[in-house]
């Protein structure tokens, strides 16, 4: 009889975020707990000299994520660089999103001809601070969690989903704002053991080149420990 061999803990992850995206975006992910391979010189650069060892593994994995998301695509693996907003600076041509935690380190890439902008995050599964929920939630996704079995749960959910749907954005944008500059509409998937479902986060004021009104699409799915939201713009067809 053969055995099966258990999938690794960055494998699962996997498994999880793969079906949040479109087939055309590679999605690749990094242990930072499992001694990631080391950033190019030029990106270790970019953190400060006086950064912990978990802030350093957790940039080493999102990193090393990124690389094989590159390799993924045919693409050489480059130095993913800072921005002066902390964003990180694609090399031209990938339009890309990274997001880790202490357990996991996930990056998305894909082709601009194929996505105008993408989101990833990852947070892990555990209740949004009470004191936290008015800072996260506007008004109508409070009522909306008043009727929640899990409002916690799903409170930390919309804040990851408006942490996806920011990354997305802001390629287009390269505006920063509050988690008051979007609302979702949540809709979660029944009859599944797993929680899953959808959201869209609809912008509440202009932001060129979007305006009031826009929105931005997205798939959530909650395992393994972890909470992990997907946001993404294809190109128009």
């Amino acid at each position: 009889m053969t055995l099966a061999i258990p999938l690794s803990r960055s494998a699962r992850h996997k498994a999880l975020i793969r079906p949040l995206f479109d087939e055309c975006v590679a999605v690749e992910t990094c242990d930072p707990q499992a001694d990631p391979p080391s950033p190019f010189p030029e990106e270790a650069a970019c953190l400060s000299a006086n950064a912990v060892q978990k802030r350093r593994h957790e940039f080493a994995a999102g990193r090393a994520a990124a690389h094989q998301a590159m390799a993924s695509l045919g693409t050489e693996p480059s130095a993913i660089l800072v921005g002066p907003k902390r964003a990180p600076i694609w090399p031209a041509g990938l339009v890309g999103s990274i997001s880790h935690c202490s357990s996991a380190a996930i990056a998305v890439l894909a082709l601009p001809r194929q996505m105008r902008g993408l989101g990833v995050d990852v947070e892990e599964d555990t209740p949004l601070a009470d004191d936290l929920v008015p800072q996260i939630c506007r008004p109508a996704e409070r009522e909306w969690l008043k009727k929640q079995n899990n409002p916690g749960q799903l409170a930390k959910v919309i804040f990851s989903a408006k942490e996806a749907a920011y990354k997305c954005q802001y390629r287009l944008s390269e505006c920063f704002f509050g988690f008051d500059g979007m609302e979702l509409e949540m809709t979660v998937a029944q009859g599944t053991d797993q929680l899953t479902g959808q959201f869209c986060a609809r912008f509440t004021s202009d932001r060129p080149p979007f305006q009031q009104g826009d929105t931005i699409e997205g798939r959530f799915a909650v395992g393994e420990g972890l909470i992990a939201t997907a946001a993404q713009l294809p190109q128009v067809r």
